[in-house]
């Protein structure tokens, strides 16, 4: 610890707010300080020994200053050896002991700090856990990361910093006072009016420096975003082919320029302001010494040269405590704008949680009914609107629409990513929102068009769905998935690195390592949300030929382009602007000559296009050939 105390705002004083921090600057309430303080309850123990540990500390720390007094009187004017050496071996002692001492507050400190931050992660983490799905595409995902992170690690430097550095400075402080009082209440009273004038040029030129330092970086931000345009491979080649580079040079020195002379500027200013610091910090001394040497010649005989020693000394130790607490405002609302941003998560309300009457089933069928669901991710906007349909079990349905109709929306109803506005969904006959999460979403298995591989091995990823699965259950899913013959083949087999989101492997590989995950869980719904999009034909082949067995024996919900897998459900829906406006079959919804068949010939006919060897008998049954056309006896 510095001799002066715990400075937070350093010797320039330079604490201050910014704009956008006065404008959003928490109001500090009880309630706000008592959830603050909710988090130290758990460790009053060692916060009462931070405490202790601190009083002692900042005792032992002035100490030194109160000895040098007899080190003079005792020791050099009585000119008494053995009185000097002991009290310059008590200084050393105490200085020791106050270091080993603040070395254990420290510990303790941040061990509380740790704790308190451990807690809040916890609680954090499982709070986001809770979150429904509108919350995770609503809000920017890095702003829920610096929640958890960066937000809560702030928390230690408040605990270790700001609340420790509140206490430390004001116990020095007030033994600082006690001290100087005892020794001599005219001199302290010198020494107190002339503190408060020594923190006047300290505010002046920390402001200062605040505002050269603030319009320095902007200059510097301008600076870097001019190289990060002009000196990359895009930037410098259309700063090529425009023939700009006298331009770019122009705009570039220009910057830089601004920016060397605030350099100087701000260098300048911190000249000037450590020589009034030294002519302030000089004036304090000279004036005890003056009105001491005053008292000491002509009022007070008993008023030692140690005496005037340890008060000059005590005065010099106040300075930083001062600067510090005068600073202490600025901490204390950033400190308490932190803890805001933290319980602002907090409180956003759980939309998905289970009822308090939650039910789990003991037998399960799988069918699924939506009885005239409407649903909006905003008050401004209907997604879905009167939404009836069902799904008997063992049965198959296929939704098709343009893009954005709500589609996807409808089948994440059913695990209850998001609950509905109106109507109901309901499993076995059940309105899913009163039966048992964990229940429900483990009777549905979704395969995604974005598929999403943990960070691990294919055996990781496998078991992350079923923690218990055989290696059989494990070889069992990926041939059921058509992946099988590819992991084999792997050096490592199943213990194969999937790569960060899987990018290790090909986009079919991982979602063919997907379908088997989804296969060991074995769900009762299976639900196939653009699955093959975005592939390549062999991928997309190999996929196609892992589901269609899926389908044929599982109650499953298809959203497809590839107009072989629509075909194999059982029935087909047609979704737009979030109404149901078509169903029925292939032939059927050809035949009204509405959406289905504009998307037919827009989208899902290009699949035979580019497929070869399209047999007349699969053009006949898809579609592309007149059905009142005879077929060869070859084809029947």
């Amino acid at each position: 610890m510095p001799p002066g105390g715990r400075g937070m705002g350093g010797p320039m004083g330079g604490q201050f707010l910014t704009e956008e921090e006065k404008k959003n600057q928490p109001k500090v309430t009880p309630e706000l300080l008592k959830r603050v303080f909710s988090y130290l309850k758990p460790y009053t123990k060692q916060l009462i020994l931070v405490l202790l540990c601190i009083i002692v500390s900042s005792f032992f720390t002035l100490l030194p200053s109160i000895l040098t007094g007899k080190i003079l009187d005792e020791g050099l004017l009585k000119k008494d050896l053995n009185a000097l050496i002991l009290y310059i071996s008590l200084s050393l002692l105490v200085t020791l002991l106050a270091s080993l001492i603040g070395v254990a507050e420290t510990y303790i400190n941040t061990w509380i700090a740790q704790h308190i931050t451990f807690d809040m992660r916890n609680q954090m983490y499982s709070h986001l856990q809770k979150m429904s799905q509108r919350f995770f595409t609503t809000n920017n995902q890095g702003d829920i990361i610096t929640r958890m992170t960066s937000d809560i690690d702030g928390v230690k430097s408040v605990i270790t910093s700001t609340f420790s550095s509140i206490l430390s400075n004001s116990i020095t402080l007030v033994i600082a006072l006690i001290a100087m009082f005892q020794k001599n209440w005219i001199l302290a009273l010198v020494g107190i009016i002339i503190v408060p004038v020594f923190t006047i040029p300290t505010r002046s030129a920390g402001k200062k420096r605040w505002s050269l330092t603030n319009e320095s970086q902007q200059v510097n931000d301008e600076v870097n975003g001019i190289l990060n345009e002009t000196l990359s491979v895009s930037g410098q080649l259309l700063v090529k082919l425009f023939g700009k580079e006298k331009y770019e040079y122009a705009r570039y020195e220009n910057a830089n320029r601004k920016m060397i002379a605030l350099n100087i500027k701000e260098s300048m200013a911190g000249r000037w302001f450590r020589v009034v610091l030294t002519t302030f910090t000089t004036v304090g001394p000279m004036l005890i010494y003056l009105v001491g040497g005053i008292l000491m010649m002509k009022y007070d005989p008993d008023l030692t040269i140690g005496d005037i020693s340890v008060l000059v000394s005590l005065l010099g130790r106040m300075y930083m405590p001062v600067n510090s607490l005068l600073n202490i405002q600025v901490e204390w609302i950033r400190s308490m704008a932190l803890f805001k941003r933290i319980f602002d998560y907090f409180d956003i309300p759980v939309e998905i949680e289970n009822a308090p009457d939650a039910v789990t089933p003991d037998k399960v069928t799988g069918d699924v009914v939506f009885e005239h669901v409407e649903f909006s991710y905003d008050e401004s906007k209907k997604i879905l609107k009167d939404i009836n349909f069902t799904l008997k079990a063992g049965k198959s349905i296929a939704i098709v629409g343009p893009s954005g109709s709500g589609k996807s929306t409808i089948v994440n109803l059913i695990p209850r990513l998001y609950d509905v506005d109106s109507g109901c969904v309901t499993f076995d006959g059940i309105d899913v929102r009163k039966l048992d999460l964990k229940f429900l979403r483990d009777q549905v298995g979704v395969v995604s068009q974005e598929t999403y591989l943990f960070n691990g091995t294919i055996r990781d990823n496998l078991l992350y769905a079923k923690p218990d699965a055989t290696e059989e259950d494990m070889i069992a899913a990926l041939k059921k998935a058509n992946i099988w013959d590819f992991v084999e083949k792997q050096e490592k087999g199943m213990d194969t690195e999937v790569g960060n989101r899987g990018l290790k492997l090909s986009g079919g590989e991982k979602q063919r390592i997907s379908i088997a995950r989804i296969i060991l869980k074995d769900p009762t719904i299976f639900i196939f949300d653009e699955a093959t999009s975005a592939l390549d034909s062999i991928s997309e082949k190999k996929i196609q030929d892992a589901i269609d067995p899926i389908i044929k024996s599982k109650t499953s919900i298809l959203i497809a382009h590839r107009l072989s897998t629509i075909l194999a459900a059982d029935e087909i829906l047609v979704v737009k602007d979030g109404t149901i406006a078509e169903r029925g079959s292939h032939r059927e919804l050809l035949g009204k000559e509405g959406i289905y068949r504009e998307l037919y010939e827009t989208q899902f006919s290009k699949a035979l296009i580019e497929e070869d060897g399209v047999s007349e008998l699969e053009q006949y049954i898809w579609g592309t050939q007149p059905a009142d056309e005879p077929m060869d006896e070859d084809q029947e």
